[in-house]
């Protein structure tokens, strides 16, 4: 580590931190499963069910009425989210939107943790594939109260070890392999990856998304898990969707 920089890491957790070539990574069978799917996502199923469910709500049409927007403008206004909406006076995430979106057509509104969702928000932010993150946290004070938040969700310690998303994930610790994998850079850098959630887990055999994947992270860290949907979470990911502002979007993405 570098001097001046001090990131509080367990015992445990530094001696399960090496520096190391990606071969520590990922097998050769695992390269040759990932170089398939990456022809072939499994989760492209998955985002049509979720285009067949919005079908039902009346699809890319309805929704963009519901969103206030042209449906020629809709793959843009979806690369700005999260955002604040007006009319439910926060910052929320795209399937929130959905799930209010079910609630006034008379629907029950399917969970934000739920299989369903995870197919529904995939294929609703695959509208937007093509176009580039502009989310803009400058847009209000909300926005800006929002990004703010992120950043101390982000890097506030909790839990029994004093960890924090950033012990992981600064510049300091990018790169060392932790439970065979590489610990990704989601700074500038590495930030595109916002642009690919939700996304295919290789080693979770499903669809995953962005918050579900947060709170993959707090459990392996024995942190208290964050509930997807709330003001921190919804926050947290605004302040890494920000790092990634100006990546094109591609849903769904493969992740190991």
């Amino acid at each position: 580590m570098k001097t001046g920089v001090k990131i509080a890491l367990s015992v445990a957790l530094l001696t399960s931190l090496s520096f190391g070539s990606e071969q520590f990574a990922m097998s050769d069978s695992d390269r040759a499963m990932y170089a398939e799917m990456s022809e072939n996502n499994p989760a492209d199923i998955m985002v049509a069910d979720g285009e067949e469910m919005l079908g039902d709500m009346g699809g890319d049409e309805a929704f963009a009425k519901y969103l206030g927007v042209s449906e020629d403008d809709l793959p843009t206004y979806i690369a700005g989210f999260p955002r604040y909406i007006k009319k439910f006076d926060m910052v929320v995430g795209l399937d929130q939107v959905i799930q209010a979106m079910m609630y006034d057509n008379g629907e029950k509104p399917f969970k934000l943790k739920s299989k369903k969702m995870f197919s529904l928000l995939a294929y609703a932010k695959s509208i937007a594939n093509g176009e580039k993150i502009n989310i803009d946290i400058d847009a209000n004070p909300q926005m800006k109260e929002a990004y703010v938040l992120g950043e101390k969700t982000f890097m506030t310690k909790r839990g029994g070890r004093g960890l924090s998303c950033n012990s992981c994930h600064s510049p300091d610790i990018i790169g060392r392999i932790l439970r065979t994998q590489p610990l990704p850079d989601l700074g500038a850098k590495g930030a595109k990856s916002a642009a690919t959630w939700p996304a295919y887990r290789m080693t979770k055999s499903s669809l995953r998304t962005m918050q579900r994947r947060f709170q993959g992270c707090m459990k392996n860290a024995l942190l208290a898990v964050i509930p997807i949907g709330s003001q921190e979470m919804v926050s947290l990911e605004v302040y890494l969707t920000q790092k990634a502002k100006g990546s094109e979007m591609a849903i769904p993405g493969l992740k190991r």
